[in-house]
């Protein structure tokens, strides 16, 4: 799909084509997140090298569509742009703070019990799987963000190639979610996949909002660039990388990664 394509169906409109954007990357989101109802075991490897592939993909997105663009967008003053990634990831690391704060919320507990019966385990997996499911829904928030921006910043081309960037990168990140709620105990494959879909639509608001800031105030282009960025780059490091590299699987994992570079840089020259 090329820019042109994309705005000959949308209309030229920045917050239509905003919105536009965000359902296509929540439904490819969807997409992944149903893939458990037709593959329902899948092994701890292939899991890896699938997160490992979107690892790649948001990492190159990263500096194609979000670092350098912005870094241009402030006339070749990187300065606005290393602000907003420091904000970015000050954000997701404060939001990752809060997250074990949901287990309260959950289990009514502050702390672990000494004996544990067979409804504290149900209830601890059940806190489990919403704890990840908050993660990654925290997560999707700077990939809305990023593609919102993008349709902002007026630069349709590279919009375009951050959206299918983004959506392609959702397919593992809705299945992956799925598979969690799978071995949580939701034995109802319907449920989970729509609890991966839950994860997703997180970003359709959150794509226009970026949308809209940088089209009314384009002063903040380059730092909601950076601000994006910064909190892609956090996820990969802090999150995707380090549970991909924590079952035996590093290099299939690496190797996933590495083609999710590729795949994005490609989208980025022939798109771009």
């Amino acid at each position: 799909m090329t820019a042109e394509t994309f705005v000959g169906f949308v209309g030229d409109n920045i917050l239509l084509l905003a919105l536009a954007a965000g359902f296509v990357i929540a439904f490819l989101n969807l997409l992944g997140a149903l893939i458990v109802l037709v593959w329902r075991n899948p092994s701890k490897k292939s899991l890896d090298t699938m997160l490992g592939f979107a690892a790649g993909i948001m990492l190159a997105a990263s500096f194609t569509s979000l670092i350098l663009p912005g870094i241009e967008a402030a006339g070749d003053n990187p300065i606005p742009v290393l602000v907003g990634i420091a904000l970015g990831v000050v954000l997701l690391d404060q939001a990752d703070r809060w997250v074990p704060h949901v287990h309260f919320l959950v289990t009514g507990r502050r702390r672990k019990d000494q004996t544990k019966t067979v409804d504290d385990i149900e209830a601890s997996k059940i806190a489990g799987v919403v704890l990840f499911i908050v993660a990654i829904t925290l997560h999707n928030m700077p990939e809305g963000l990023a593609v919102g921006v993008g349709f902002g910043s007026g630069d349709y081309a590279n919009a375009v190639a951050l959206m299918l960037a983004i959506g392609i990168q959702n397919i593992p990140e809705g299945f992956a979610v799925s598979v969690a709620a799978v071995n949580a105990g939701f034995d109802k494959r319907f449920y989970a996949a729509l609890t991966g879909v839950r994860a997703g639509l997180v970003e359709i608001p959150l794509v226009l909002v970026g949308a809209y800031a940088v089209s009314v105030a384009q002063p903040v282009l380059p730092y909601a660039m950076g601000f994006a960025a910064g909190g892609m780059l956090y996820v990969i490091s802090d999150e995707i990388i380090p549970e991909t590299h924590t079952n035996g699987h590093e290099r299939v994992a690496t190797l996933g990664t590495m083609a999710g570079v590729v795949v994005m840089l490609y989208l980025d020259v022939s798109l771009g």
